[in-house]
């Protein structure tokens, strides 16, 4: 009967303190999504319900090179991007509050896009994710974000960052 009481004591403590989902995108942080994508342990099949204060916390990883392979992917899309840097994630993160805030067209889900890759405007092609493709995405969403803030995001959500630019999401 003790060994009993003891386990179901065990269970009990388990159940309380050990089953927290980090990665539920209703109430992740910035910080504890950044770490999950990292090491590849983001589980949530969607991206989190970020909202406009959180862009300054996320445009701060926007020149995070490093490569990252499991995430959740829009399952509209008929190509799969298999790994993608963090930098262009996250500013894809940014663009998906953008969409939500203006209910975009393109928006599925929480999916700003079908991918989290940038293409040519003029004919829709496809071009290398390179650093210096995120570099110049990252200083416009920076830019978009640095210029506008005063305004109070419900007067420039509808401002696309790509727009001097010759890309577009996917």
């Amino acid at each position: 009967m003790k060994t009993l009481k003891t386990l179901l004591t065990c269970l009990f403590l388990l159940t309380i303190l050990g089953c927290e989902d980090d990665s539920d995108p209703s109430v992740i942080s910035v910080e504890k999504y950044v770490e999950l994508l990292k090491q590849g342990k983001y589980t949530a099949d969607q991206l989190p319900d970020f909202s406009s204060s959180d862009i300054p916390a996320l445009l701060a990883y926007r020149n995070e090179s490093q490569p990252i392979k499991d995430f959740p992917v829009n399952t509209l899309s008929s190509s799969l991007t298999l790994e993608c840097s963090l930098g262009m994630y996250v500013l894809w993160t940014i663009e998906s509050v953008r969409a939500r805030a203006t209910n975009s067209q393109f928006l599925f889900q929480t999916f700003p896009s079908q991918n989290p890759v940038v293409e040519t405007k003029v004919d829709f092609g496809w071009i290398e994710q390179s650093d210096a493709v995120r570099a110049t995405v990252a200083q416009s969403y920076f830019d978009w974000w640095e210029n506008n803030q005063d305004k109070g995001f419900e007067n420039f959500k509808a401002i696309d960052p790509l727009l001097s630019t010759e890309y577009r999401w996917h």
